[in-house]
């Protein structure tokens, strides 16, 4: 969906992931280098000389590989892990990669990126989903909640700001006391 600069954490810009054909998004906190690579892509800027990512993809090619997808398979104490599928039409070649990475050089390779259904769960946030528990959606709400409660200042800062954008100020009001409640307990 698009990459935010970071207010807090210096050097880091959260990438937003978006659901197809829905409404959960998932950040992803990403290195400048990783953010820099990604916005030229996706901003059709051609840089002088070929980045690593390009590189990457340009190596695959020409040994006769395609990139099939980006799998991010696991989420543990806050980081994603992921694997870059490739294939010759006869066999597939699966390669650990950061996240960053994964995606840097999906979006260049015109490849999928899968995220497993357990992740999605998690720590995605329904960003249409309120938080009127007396609704039919109330378990959507409850579990907005409960994946809010898990993130770390940054990410609960970038959806504080969509939130407000949106004009969804119930959300909004719960992100703010959530981060002075987080923002405290670290001082």
């Amino acid at each position: 969906m698009g990459i935010t600069f970071s207010q807090v954490q210096a050097g880091a810009y959260a990438l937003i992931l978006s659901e197809n054909k829905g409404t959960r998004r998932i950040p992803i906190i990403i290195g400048t280098a990783e953010a820099q690579s990604i916005a030229i892509y996706l901003e059709n800027l051609k840089p002088p000389r070929p980045l690593s990512h390009d590189l990457f993809i340009s190596l695959a090619e020409n040994l006769g590989m395609s990139l099939k997808e980006a799998f991010i398979y696991k989420y543990d104490e806050g980081i994603f892990y992921s694997d870059l599928v490739f294939t010759d039409g006869q066999r597939e070649i699966h390669l650990d990669a950061r996240t960053s990475d994964a995606i840097a050089i999906a979006i260049r390779g015109e490849a999928d990126i899968f995220i497993a259904d357990e992740i999605m769960d998690e720590v995605s946030i329904d960003v249409e989903g309120g938080f009127d528990e007396e609704e039919e959606d109330a378990d959507d709400a409850a579990n907005n909640r409960k994946t809010f409660e898990n993130m770390n200042v940054n990410d609960l800062r970038f959806f504080l700001d969509e939130a407000v954008g949106a004009e969804n100020y119930e959300r909004a009001s719960y992100l703010k006391d959530l981060i002075d409640k987080k923002s405290k307990r670290k001082k």
